[in-house]
């Protein structure tokens, strides 16, 4: 016994093909879209953290050379007194000289700066939605890969059986040949259609393996065989919840535009800051001393600013009326995306039911089919019929069986395919 069980584990054991759910997550990590999703988090937040900065001390150095026609100087009348006195008060030169350094500190900005920072957030989540759209369209060109890969298998595997039938007919006929009760072109006819389908197994093959290049190429991964989903009774059944990516983008667009109406709200705000500037030149903040001394001289001025610019009341009503017009045509995407997918969802599910009634009968063709082909391969043994006859009656058996497995197939895909489209 447990020879026999050694002996068993020995054998080669049959290679197991990629699922489906394999390759389309094979296909997704492999999707150079998949490297989006960190440059756009990446991008996201360096914008964020510039933002941020704004509330750091806003530093500008300045430097400015003027010339005047006029400047401030004593009146005529009173430079005969000022003279009386001693005072040589000549006024201020018409050449004038500054270098100094201003500084901008933000206290309150009434939330601007935390608007800007929500937008850029919801932005990203808008950019990270549509990568993840595009990403998701990758799973279609696998079902189509993937459903065309098992439709040449079962292709290929019915080929192999037609040209075993017609071998064992080419033999009969070889038999039949050298006793005289067949002719040599009944033979020769039987050779040149198990011949034809050789070539037929031949592109098959090749179709097989493009087919699979492609996939592997595809997923990243080196894919030698695909195994049939397992189809339940419910599936392609009731309508699914969606779940597209396709509306988490359009959530993301509305997200984006309630920041936008939120930041309209803070540049109503009042804005409240420090100052400091400084600088080196003349002339000075003591205009009397400068007027008397030509000399360049040290300078400071500190406080606090409050602005408020009231402008954005004369566009705020328009502002308004133009983000909810935006809201409307991304509620309405949302429309027309929800009923061309119940349109592709009526289409899938009607689909798969016609499959599955064409398969209820395709079983008893095939038997039919077998015994017409079993009673005429026993009419031309007892030469009532010719080989064209028994050829004909080999390729209608042939073409039953074909049809069963597209008809398996493409219920297959038409179930898939409504997965596809409701994310489910």
């Amino acid at each position: 016994m447990n020879k026999l069980i050694l002996a068993l584990m020995m054998l080669p054991m049959p290679a197991l093909g990629q699922t489906l759910e394999e390759c389309q997550q094979a296909a997704e990590k492999n999707y150079p879209l998949i490297q989006q999703y960190g440059l756009i988090e990446k991008t996201t937040e360096l914008t964020v953290a510039n933002i941020q900065k704004g509330w750091l001390p806003q530093v500008s150095v300045q430097a400015q050379a003027t010339y005047q026609n006029k400047v401030v100087a004593w009146p005529d009348e009173m430079q005969p007194m000022m003279s009386g006195m001693g005072i040589n008060m000549e006024g201020l030169k018409k050449d004038q000289y500054r270098v100094g350094i201003d500084v901008q500190q933000t206290i309150y900005d009434g939330g601007v700066m935390g608007s800007q920072k929500r937008i850029v957030r919801e932005q990203g989540k808008v950019q990270e939605a549509q990568n993840e759209v595009n990403i998701y369209n990758v799973r279609m060109r696998v079902n189509e890969m993937y459903f065309g890969l098992l439709l040449i298998d079962e292709k290929i595997k019915l080929n192999t059986d037609l040209q075993t039938l017609l071998e064992g007919n080419e033999r009969e006929l070889e038999s039949m040949t050298e006793r005289g009760t067949a002719a040599e072109s009944d033979l020769q006819s039987v050779r040149a259609e198990r011949l034809n389908a050789v070539q037929k197994g031949i592109e098959l093959e090749s179709q097989k393996q493009m087919l699979l290049r492609m996939l592997s190429t595809f997923c990243g991964l080196e894919v030698k065989e695909v195994s049939k989903p397992q189809a339940t009774a419910e599936d392609g059944g009731l309508m699914a919840e969606n779940r597209r990516p396709e509306l988490r983008a359009l959530d993301a667009q509305i997200g984006v535009l309630n920041a936008q109406e939120k930041a309209l709200n803070a540049a109503l705000m009042p804005k409240i800051g420090a100052f400091a500037q400084g600088y080196y030149g003349y002339p000075g903040l003591n205009m009397f001393e400068d007027m008397m001394r030509h000399q360049w001289s040290w300078n400071g001025i500190v406080g606090a600013r409050l602005t408020w610019n009231i402008g954005a009341l004369y566009t705020r009503k328009n502002d308004k009326a133009k983000l909810q017009l935006q809201r409307d045509l991304t509620e309405n995407h949302r429309d027309v995306f929800l009923f061309n997918n119940n349109l592709d969802q009526i289409r899938q599910r009607e689909n798969i039911e016609r499959y599955r009634k064409l398969m209820a009968q395709d079983g008893e063709i095939i038997s039919l089919r077998q015994a017409v082909r079993k009673a005429a391969e026993s009419k031309l043994t007892h030469g009532i019929i010719d080989v064209n006859d028994l050829v004909r009656e080999i390729n209608q058996e042939h073409a039953a069986c074909v049809q069963q497995s597209v008809h398996e197939i493409e219920m297959l895909k038409e179930i898939y395919d409504n997965k596809y489209t409701t994310n489910n």
